[in-house]
């Protein structure tokens, strides 16, 4: 059956959590607790996640999807329910308890599934119906639901093939996870190893006297993991997590696991505990702020290491290593681990022992290479799995290294031999098996990846700073591949290239996808390039730079083809603008869009103001449509927002504040994206989803029309913007600069001095404006210090 309505009992962290994702896709959702006289506690954590940042819900008003209850009186709720999770202690008594309550109120064939990461399956539905076991699963997510992707699906062979397909579809399609079947084994996949992972690491940090911040260092962005590294990732999750982790282990694994082995119970974590500081939710952990810093000021501190002893005077300023095991990282995994500073001896200590666990499991966690890779992926953000980490090492001189540290070779290392774990055959990636054979990477219907393709294809065109690759059916994507996405001249180039290359879609090509598979679709302009112009008085090529992104963005938005842009992550000022300038966005639900120029002195000047002035007055032209619907000739002249200031001021308020949303949810509330837009879940499916959407707008596609009228205030209503922000300057809220940014930005968005209400400018008139007033800001030095300021301190200047 399909699932519309979920039930998830449990409303601590991680149960409201994942009630919030499912409200996320647009899912009822019934949240159940104890009941507790006085409290609501399901109630109570839903408030709790309003507050919450990052934020749980992707916006506010999908809590309302969410039905609050107990489990003493609102049990009936769960016969509406078509999959029921249970979120609760991990105590077997009160699981199966809680199961006991679920079967005598849940309807026929609905799903019931736990969130346990420590119970296995056989354990969980021991004393229940066959039915019950046929219905049952387990769906484990990780913390926190919203953000991270991997979701561990574990089955028994009594569980319903139906049922396995209906929950891995949802949690992939509406849901946005990575589903990764695994086998019922103690910590599934991702925490097995990963637990592993971390306890090497803090094993080797103390055996071989290397400080936190030198094993964080080198264990984190140098080998394609998260910046965390290890100890600031224990920070992170909680100190005060790792001994329930280690124990629930430790009650489960095979007598002769290697965890075993390298396991050590250090006094220093329990005093650690009992100080208060269990990592960024406590007093501090591996590392802290200095709590005798001068006001306002924020000073790193981190621990320094004793197995046997914990006090605050360990704690000292936290210092940037730099050691060439840390700068080999961009030579590869290898070069970090040959590096013969104290860098590289512990992250081949560490890798050593990892790499060998993960090797030794196959077949025991999972099915295959592939399923860990991705769960290690998915679920610790590593940029390659384990089984990628011995490729890029070389399994050849991996095994070779461990006989030489004498340790025993995998069975899976010794049959791979000279070959490598990964394989591209006939244009399709290969993993290798257990079997000692090489087996296709199977995608799930709905998924078109980039890497993919490229794996049997050339680019159509590109240059050093894009590519653009058919990817079927007549369409092309374009791809950035400058540093951050950014955009420059040579984007441009392409982009008309591809204009051109289409045409009118009668040819080979009748649509474009603009996308990438980076972790953001773009941050804008090139500012280093921008900043390296002015520096010089390079005045001429400034403004043609600035022309020319003028200019290609309205030929993307008056070609005679449908554009669709797909982003994911953040898409900030020119990043922002392209979308703006498309058909169609077809955005990744964790899109963090906005016009964010007037931090580094300038306002949007590739049609950001612009475009945004158009998109709230066809909204205002929209809701008095629906006024006059509703009212016929009762109706105002005006409705309510339709005032000659109303697109103007709101488009002020956006662009002024540098408003950024924190998903495609809410760029659609704030105005980035239109309502018509569409919005995927799953980032692997991004592409397709852009490329179907593409395909149906090209159908009878009809170029639009030029917009030849717009009505705007003019002086009138610059001087009501101005003292606007003249007010908030007179409160602290504003800085003598942002007064210089937002009379040039007020200038356009009212129209310029030679506009009036029954004077109306043109689309074109709008756009000399803006790059006449942002000419006029880049002379000037308050833009300057912030464009200087932005790029060596990542945050804006407040002048």
């Amino acid at each position: 059956m399909p699932i519309e309505k979920v039930a998830v009992i449990g409303s601590g962290v991680m149960g409201s959590g994942i009630a919030a994702q499912i409200a996320n896709a647009g899912a009822d959702v019934v949240l159940l607790d104890i009941k507790v006289e006085g409290k609501n506690l399901a109630a109570d954590a839903v408030e709790k996640m309003l507050k919450t940042d990052p934020a749980p819900f992707m916006h506010k008003r999908n809590a309302k999807r969410i039905t609050c209850g107990n489990l003493d009186d609102d049990l009936a709720l769960l016969g509406e329910c078509d999959w029921i999770i249970e979120v609760v202690l991990e105590d077997l008594k009160i699981k199966h308890a809680t199961y006991e309550k679920i079967d005598a109120h849940r309807k026929k064939g609905s799903v019931v599934s736990s969130n346990t990461s420590t119970i296995p399956l056989h354990k969980l539905v021991e004393g229940f119906s066959d039915e019950f076991a046929a219905d049952f699963l387990i769906t484990h997510f990780f913390n926190p639901p919203r953000y991270m992707r991997l979701l561990e699906l574990v089955v028994s062979d009594k569980t319903r093939k139906d049922a396995a397909a209906e929950i891995r579809e949802f949690c992939d399609v509406r849901l946005g996870k990575g589903v990764v079947q695994c086998h019922d084994t103690p910590g599934f996949i991702a925490n097995r190893l990963g637990v592993f992972w971390l306890t090497a690491g803090i094993n080797e940090a103390l055996n071989q006297g290397v400080s936190v911040e030198i094993a964080d260092a080198v264990m984190s962005k140098p080998c394609g993991i998260p910046k965390t590294g290890i100890f600031g990732l224990v920070d992170l999750v909680g100190i005060d997590l790792m001994p329930h982790l280690a124990e629930s282990l430790l009650s489960t694994l095979p007598e002769q696991d290697a965890y075993r082995d390298i396991f050590v119970d250090y006094p220093f974590v329990h005093q650690m505990i009992e100080a208060g500081y269990t990592g960024r939710k406590g007093k501090g952990g591996f590392y802290r702020l200095n709590p005798d810093a001068p006001k306002g000021v924020r000073e790193k501190q981190a621990l320094a290491l004793k197995a046997d002893a914990f006090n605050e005077a360990q704690y000292g300023k936290a210092d940037k290593p730099k050691l060439p095991s840390v700068d080999a990282g961009k030579k590869g995994l290898r070069a970090v681990v040959e590096s013969e500073d104290e860098g590289g001896r512990y992250a081949w200590a560490v890798f050593k022992q990892t790499l060998h666990y993960a090797a030794s499991l196959v077949g025991e966690i999972a099915e295959n290479i592939f399923d860990i890779d991705e769960a290690m992926k998915l679920g610790y953000n590593w940029k390659m799995g384990p089984f990628e980490m011995i490729d890029a090492l070389g399994p050849a001189w991996f095994a070779s290294k461990l006989e030489e540290d004498g340790q025993s070779v995998p069975g899976l290392l010794r049959k791979v031999g000279d070959d490598t774990f990964y394989k591209i055959e006939n244009g399709a990636r290969h993993y290798f098996g257990t079997d000692g054979h090489y087996h296709p990477i199977k995608r799930p219907e709905g998924v078109l990846l980039l890497r993919d393709i490229k794996l049997s294809a050339e680019p159509v065109m590109k240059n050093g700073s894009c590519a653009v690759w058919d990817i079927g059916d007549g369409v092309l994507c374009f791809e950035h591949t400058s540093k951050m996405n950014t955009f420059d001249e040579q984007i441009f180039e392409i982009l008309n290239k591809c204009i051109k290359t289409i045409g009118d879609g009668s040819g080979d090509y009748k649509a474009l996808v603009i996308y990438n598979e980076s972790s953001h679709f773009s941050a804008g302009a090139n500012l280093g390039l921008a900043l390296f112009a002015i520096n010089i008085a390079l005045w001429p090529q400034v403004e043609e730079f600035i022309a020319m992104g003028q200019r290609t963005f309205m030929a993307l938005k008056y070609a005679p083809f449908p554009v669709v842009s797909a982003p994911s992550g953040m898409a900030l000022g020119g990043g922002c603008e392209i979308l703006l300038h498309s058909d169609a966005v077809q955005a990744h639900a964790e899109t963090y869009c906005g016009l964010v120029e007037v931090g580094v002195g300038i306002i949007p000047g590739w049609g950001g103001c612009k475009e945004m002035l158009l998109r709230f007055q066809e909204q205002e032209r929209a809701a008095f449509g629906k006024q006059v619907e509703q009212h016929g000739k009762d109706a105002m002249w005006f409705a309510p927002d339709t005032t000659p200031m109303g697109a103007p001021r709101r488009a002020f308020e956006t662009i002024g504040t540098a408003q950024v949303a924190k998903s495609a949810d809410e760029a659609k509330a704030i105005g980035y994206l239109r309502k018509s837009d569409g919005i995927t879940m799953n980032r692997d499916r991004l592409l397709y989803d852009a490329k179907q959407r593409a395909l149906e707008l090209a159908k009878d596609y009809q170029v639009p029309e030029k917009i030849e009228v717009v009505r705007l205030p003019g002086p009138g209503g610059k001087m009501a913007l101005d003292m606007a922000v003249s007010d908030l300057h007179k409160s602290g809220k504003a800085t003598p600069y942002d007064i210089v940014v937002s009379d040039h930005l007020a200038t356009v968005l009212t129209g310029g001095p030679d506009a009036d209400w029954t004077r109306p400018v043109s689309e074109d008139d709008l756009v000399k404006l803006e790059l006449r007033e942002f000419l006029k800001l880049v002379k000037n030095e308050g833009t300057l210090a912030r464009m200087e300021y932005m790029l060596n301190n990542g945050k804006p200047l407040r002048n």
